[in-house]
């Protein structure tokens, strides 16, 4: 009879022993950088906000009409009607527009405005939704109820005519607004507060979802037995929890408020005066989309551009951040 051979156990080294499991942010990190689309989607716009942001340090010409050199908006504003429609050249490398305006110099400025109305519409977006949903879940009974019914009611009605209506009552005639030095006219906080309050209901109705069951866990009935009140457990201990679909939610939003803009602009009901936009600066383009392309082509790529760069964030953050994804990172 053989006598049975032991083998040795294996020696592990100390950084093996001391390995530490990866937080629910890292781990989401790491999924996020093995999405190649949300990668190249985060380049794209860390170049765009680049193009925007620092462009305008070298945003300067001379205006003929005034006779001196000027920099930064004053520049993209200069109308000098003898270079008007003017193709790309070395001057003016985007070429100009109707009233010879360069068109390089206002991407660069209807950039900033396009970003920040996306941006806050999308926050106030993401806030209503976030708001409404959580207390309809959270009450429960005739408050869950009405809230529904009224998100149904905004869902029926098509967004894009509240919008075009409250651009088109409310956009006109408001006084000029003054951020970070800059002159906007009051149709910035028009469009703004109309695409946040026409875009808010399927958050809504997705934060409901998730409040429903998370309102019932044991977590959830301590802080009751402790004394916590309402808005303590809304906020600080539902909303938290739901921190996955208001990234998305508020990532995609930016993208679909820069297009609603375009929208209204386009159809010449959007952000009025001076202040371009993107969206403002394709209004009338259509009359030249053959003899001027140029009027049309540099900021319609840069919406298409901006946009195909956040949907790939987005879709990028919901996989990351859903820990039953079914993709294979």
């Amino acid at each position: 009879m053989t006598t049975p051979t032991l083998t040795p156990l294996k020696e592990f080294s100390p950084d093996e022993l001391s390995f530490r499991p990866l937080s629910p942010f890292a781990l989401a990190l790491r999924r996020f950088r093995k999405h190649k689309m949300a990668l190249f989607g985060s380049v794209l716009l860390v170049l765009l906000v680049l193009y925007v942001t620092v462009g305008s340090f070298f945003s300067q010409g001379y205006c003929e009409p005034l006779g001196e050199t000027l920099r930064g908006e004053a520049w993209a504003n200069c109308n000098d009607t003898s270079l008007k429609l003017q193709p790309p050249s070395a001057e003016h490398i985007f070429g100009t527009d109707v009233i010879g305006r360069d068109i390089f110099a206002r991407t660069i400025y209807g950039g900033q405005i396009s970003l920040l109305i996306g941006i806050s519409a999308a926050l106030f977006e993401v806030f209503l939704g976030a708001l409404i949903g959580a207390v309809a879940a959270y009450y429960g009974g005739w408050v869950d109820s009405l809230l529904m019914r009224f998100t149904e009611a905004m869902l029926n009605i098509p967004s894009l005519f509240l919008l075009i209506i409250g651009a088109r009552f409310f956009g006109k005639g408001l006084p000029s607004i003054n951020l970070f030095g800059r002159e906007l006219t009051g149709s910035v906080l028009v469009i703004i507060i109309v695409i946040g309050v026409t875009s808010w209901m399927v958050l809504a109705r997705i934060i409901r979802a998730n409040i429903l069951s998370l309102r019932e866990r044991e977590y959830i009935a301590a802080s009751r037995a402790l004394g916590a009140s309402d808005t303590r457990i809304i906020f600080v201990h539902l909303l938290p929890n739901t921190l996955a679909p208001l990234i998305v939610s508020a990532t995609l939003g930016v993208a679909g408020a820069i297009i609603s803009e375009a929208y209204v602009s386009f159809l010449g009901l959007g952000v009025q005066g001076a202040t371009a936009t993107w969206g403002n600066m394709l209004d009338g383009a259509y009359q030249y989309l053959e003899t001027s392309p140029w009027l049309w082509f540099f900021p319609g790529t840069l919406i298409l551009l901006t946009v195909l760069g956040i949907n790939f964030v987005g879709d990028g953050l919901r996989d990351a951040l859903d820990p039953f994804s079914g993709r294979n990172f």
